[in-house]
């Protein structure tokens, strides 16, 4: 039987290995090395925080309670090892992600992609409608705390009196405290009612300001002029500092909250939340299950960070330092030192995500749950603020707004730039434009300045963020198990029998694989049980 061409060593001039010998460097072999060698992992921790924890994982501790952590847990760590394996396969084969799913069996067109690839479009679409909600996110942010017209200022007023009054009920409702007497009560629900009223009154009960639309705007041309002339480093540099303040700073909020009686996370309620179950629905409250799949599609590194995440290793040059692929001592040597630094790197970054998760659910389900609030339309941002009041009071609005306009333009604006460079090799894979590298930098470029508005124009068009995100989470799980799949098919079909890795690596990545599947099936079911009853 001939041998698969696959597997030959590659030499092909697109490929991102095809370098010449000065680009070849040796791993760093310290500690402190290979920290200076990380990065891809911090631009993708950029592109999940924003989407996954702050809206879709808030909005299942919202809905759940507690009794969900097992499941956000479960879904921070469990694709890690599917990463690193698609990372392990296009690295040391120098072939981007979409070139290397384009070889696993299936339904294919000569030249033009197969069944995975066409997945992978499909579920672009559903991504970059995701990045829609995300402006929009921003923009409810900046509208909130810099309202640019008069209905933005008095529809805030409004909203803002309506969530005070539901803390206030909520104080009433509590066992833990001494009921709010009614004189206290009955002026909030009043000044609830007349500002609502006054602002429908005259504007319409319907009419939304137009202020998040104009921030958005403002946002959307903004992000496309700096990814246009924008690079690598900068896009790094930007997310770790993004990330790592805002993730801080929910993990002080959180660590507060345990002075706040009726807040604090019970060690009970968190025990609870790590056992396998389900949120019990007797009292003919809707299950959160549906938001759940979706969440645990898009939390942790989701079927679009899968993807994704090989292109950001590449561009950081692991591929390149490696050098051609061989076979030979020296060669080898190198892969597994740079393999080191992407395990690193991929494992570091679940760190931090996984803390920011696990945070951003918590206090979902120890204040919004509690309180009886779900973030939702063109309230999401301002009911996700909510978090912060117990703690931080008359602070909170602007802290959290700091925080929410931080972690989700990170979001938006590392997804956009890593869009350009997927959907870019998409094209490339399916023969729509020229293969060279020196043109898909050109596709790259064109594509970052347009993506940001492309998702501008998604959202005018459909204004419901939360909406706009859990839609990318269903589709994202969809495609978790073909990722799965993928992965394995290269570990047993495709690796180089040097870097094989341990039996204890291959179970956890058939849990992975596994774990993928039945979560990818389950929010199948769950869908068509939505949409057809």
């Amino acid at each position: 039987m001939p041998k698969d061409p696959s597997d030959a060593p590659v030499t092909s001039p697109i490929d991102a290995t095809a370098s010449i010998d000065a680009d070849v460097r040796q791993p760093p072999r310290s500690f402190a090395g290979v920290m200076r060698s990380a990065g891809p992992g911090l631009i993708v921790a950029g592109s999940i925080v924003g989407s996954g924890e702050l809206i879709a994982t808030t909005k299942t501790g919202a809905e759940a309670g507690f009794s969900f952590l097992w499941l956000i847990l479960l879904g921070c760590v469990i694709k890690v090892f599917t990463q690193i394996e698609l990372g392990r396969y296009t690295m040391v084969q120098g072939k981007t992600t979409l070139r290397a799913l384009s070889e696993v069996p299936g339904p294919r067109i000569s030249g033009r992609g197969n069944w995975l690839v066409w997945y992978w479009m499909v579920m672009w679409v559903a991504s970059i409608s995701q990045q829609g909600g995300i402006v929009g996110g921003v923009g409810q942010a900046l509208s909130i705390s810099f309202p640019l017209t008069e209905q933005g200022r008095l529809y805030n007023e409004a909203a803002g009196a309506e969530h005070e009054l539901k803390f206030v009920e909520f104080a009433e409702r509590s066992d833990e405290i001494h009921s709010t007497p009614e004189s206290e009560l009955t002026p909030l629900r009043a000044q609830a009612r007349q500002t609502r009223e006054a602002y429908e009154e005259q504007f319409g009960a319907q009419s939304q300001p137009i202020d998040v639309t104009a921030w958005g705007v403002m946002i959307a041309i903004v992000t496309s002029v700096v990814l246009f002339f924008g690079r690598y480093g900068l896009i790094q540099t930007f997310c770790t500092v993004l990330v790592g303040s805002f993730t801080l700073l929910i993990v002080v909020n959180l660590f507060l909250l345990q002075d706040q009686p009726d807040y604090r996370v019970r060690w009970t309620e968190f025990v609870s939340g790590l056992k396998f179950g389900f949120p019990d629905t007797s009292d003919g409250s809707s299950s959160p299950i549906h938001t759940a799949l979706a969440t645990f599609g898009i939390i942790g590194v989701g079927a679009a960070e899968l993807v994704m995440y090989p292109y950001w290793c590449m561009e950081k040059g692991y591929a390149k330092f490696t050098g051609p692929r061989d076979d030979s001592d020296a060669w080898l040597d190198r892969a597994r030192g740079w393999l080191g630094v992407m395990k690193a790197d991929a494992w570091g970054a679940m760190i931090v995500y996984t803390f920011a998760t696990i945070a951003f659910y918590l206090l979902g389900a120890a204040v919004l749950h509690r309180v009886g609030l779900n973030p939702e339309k063109s309230d999401m941002v301002r009911t996700l603020a909510v978090m912060f009041v117990p703690v931080f009071s008359d602070w909170a609005a602007a802290l959290f707004l700091f925080g929410a306009i931080a972690v989700l333009y990170s979001t938006y604006f590392v997804a956009c730039a890593s869009h350009a460079r997927v959907f870019s090799d998409a094209l490339r894979v399916m023969g729509f434009i020229d293969p060279s590298e020196e043109n898909r930098a050109v596709w790259i470029r064109w594509l970052s300045g347009v993506f940001p508005l492309v998702a501008l124009l998604i959202y005018v068009a459909f204004p419901s963020p939360t909406q706009l995100v859990l839609l990318s989470g269903i589709a994202q799980g969809i495609m978790l198990p073909m990722l799965a799949g993928a992965a394995l098919w290269f570990r047993y079909r495709r690796s180089i029998p040097a870097l094989q890795p341990s039996r204890v690596w291959d179970a956890l990545l058939w849990t992975s694989g596994i774990a993928m599947l039945v979560t990818g099936s389950w929010t199948v079911v769950a869908a068509l049980q939505t949409y057809f009853g």
